[in-house]
């Protein structure tokens, strides 16, 4: 198997573990997505959707599934009113957090069968990898409007 099938088959995994996880709190993997993308701060939907990798149109049909499980919210930014900000709802807020933290603690369990110097080293990568990519958005910042 080449190197590059194995990275596909190493993104399998991770989205396999994430989705069990998402289904045990009841949310698809984009929703959750969402919710621990906003569980800290607002952020503008333009923002979010370069972030996340998807159209404005797409993020907003998430943000309607999920606003109506009463879990974020949109409101109007104070500085400039064409910008839409979305945010997490308390009850949104305390569930991110949870899945966060589950998120967190379980998905290493997919290096649980490398022997601990191999896990240090999966670690060791994984973060080299994370920290030396960009993880801002593809496109400009600019508002969405609704």
């Amino acid at each position: 198997m080449e190197y590059g099938d194995k990275l596909f088959w190493l993104s399998v995994l991770i989205q396999r573990k994430y989705a069990q996880i998402c289904a045990e709190f009841d949310l698809t993997p984009s929703q959750a997505t969402l919710l621990c993308a906003v569980r800290n701060e607002p952020r503008q939907m333009a923002y979010l959707a370069a972030s996340l990798g998807m159209t404005k149109n797409a993020l907003s049909q998430l943000v309607d599934r999920t606003a109506r499980r009463e879990l974020v919210g949109r409101e109007s930014s104070a500085q400039d009113r064409r910008v839409v900000m979305l945010s997490a709802t308390p009850t949104g807020k305390v569930l991110g957090e949870a899945i966060y933290a589950e998120v967190s603690k379980r998905l290493p369990e997919i290096a649980r069968n490398l022997d601990p110097d191999d896990q240090r080293d999966f670690e060791r990568v994984a973060t080299a990898v994370v920290d030396t990519s960009d993880l801002s958005p593809t496109t400009s910042d600019q508002p969405i409007t609704q």
